[in-house]
């Protein structure tokens, strides 16, 4: 067990996005229906924002309280860990969730920072009190 190196963890992003994205496309449908049809006006719409607000923190934090990875961690054999090595509280995984969104507003920074860092964690890791760890996989 070791904390993962960013390419892995960016592979992981990546993998996720794709999932996220199809997430909000169903959670889109019924916004367009109720239009008749029409699209849906993201800037207009303060329900439609906070549903898909919604469904992104459903996603995260239920994978990473349920399982402690989401399916993108799952491939590249990541696991969120708290303090303990046990899986987030659902405390610590919302704290991860808004305190991941600081670490890519700055031009990923937050993200970037694991290259300096002793210990190779994210500004995300720091504030919550977890970390990302890589279990190799088994050889047979």
């Amino acid at each position: 067990m070791q904390n993962t190196g960013l390419l892995r963890r960016l592979a992981a992003i990546l993998y996720d996005a794709l999932l996220i994205g199809a997430l909000l496309f169903l959670a889109t449908i019924p916004f367009i229906a109720m239009r008749g049809g029409e699209p849906v006006e993201i800037g207009d719409n303060t329900i439609y924002r906070v549903v898909l607000a919604a469904v992104v923190y459903a996603f995260f934090v239920g994978f990473w309280t349920r399982a402690g990875r989401t399916l993108g961690m799952q491939s590249w054999g990541l696991q969120l860990q708290g303090p303990d090595d046990s899986k987030p509280t659902l405390a610590a995984a919302s704290v991860r969730f808004f305190a991941a969104l600081l670490s890519w507003a700055p031009a990923g920074l937050g993200f970037l920072w694991q290259l300096w860092d002793k210990d190779q964690l994210t500004w995300h890791d720091r504030i919550s009190g977890t970390r990302i760890v890589y279990y190799p996989k088994e050889k047979k």
